[in-house]
């Protein structure tokens, strides 16, 4: 079945590769920005780049109004403030925290959150959404080439099962890509952490990696 998906600051590139690859699976798509001319403009340019009439754009406020999932891209610095001022919106619906707590000094450094991780925060921020924590480890450049396999595991958290199946499916509609339950919400500190690891990694390797949980898909 066909989602309604916003992308809370989804102008980055995180958000534009997940946008790109949500329309191409058939969902209808609405990037938010702080400011909605931003919206606008990055959801006009992923609508010519890929033909699709699908996808929209507007402030974040706007961008949730209709969406069935939100899937939360921000930077860490901005991931409390913006949640706060989203609650009502979010309300009732499926909410897939994307985020990972991190700061660069010399290199990504992982910012403590005492909450435990920002998904769970998020869980204490919003506790009428159906929070899901998913889609960190994918590599925004490699999510941007529509014709690229994207050859990862998607590791995906959560204490509503229901919610949690509704985004393994739709993670799993991205070519080259496994879901793994990777089980409840406290679990998320080792998914955002193991981000952090995947982000030194690359820049020290100049590559765009991934995650695969060897012997579950043989």
């Amino acid at each position: 079945m066909p989602h309604t998906i916003a992308l809370v600051g989804g102008t980055g590139p995180e958000g534009r590769g997940l946008a790109t690859r949500f329309a191409l699976a058939g969902h209808r798509v609405a990037i938010g920005s702080r400011e909605a001319a931003r919206g606008e403009e990055a959801a006009r340019e992923l609508a010519t780049s890929l033909g699709r009439d699908t996808i929209t754009g507007a402030d974040n406020a706007g961008a949730v109004a209709d969406a069935d999932i939100v899937v939360v891209v921000v930077p860490y610095a901005a991931h409390r403030a913006t949640l706060e001022a989203l609650r009502g919106a979010l309300a009732g619906k499926i909410v897939v925290d994307a985020v990972v707590p991190v700061h660069f000094d010399r290199g990504p450094r992982p910012v403590d959150v005492a909450a435990g991780s920002a998904t769970e925060e998020a869980a204490e921020i919003l506790p009428d959404s159906r929070i899901v924590g998913a889609f960190h480890n994918l590599a925004a450049e490699v999510l941007l080439d529509p014709a690229a396999s994207v050859d990862a595991d998607v590791l995906v958290t959560g204490g509503d099962a229901e919610a949690k199946q509704v985004v393994m499916a739709l993670a799993a509609e991205i070519a080259g890509v496994n879901a793994v339950d990777a089980g409840p919400l406290r679990f998320s500190r080792f998914v955002e952490g193991l981000t952090i690891l995947l982000i030194g990694i690359n820049g020290r390797y100049k590559a765009h990696t991934g995650v695969r949980i060897a012997g579950l898909h043989e």
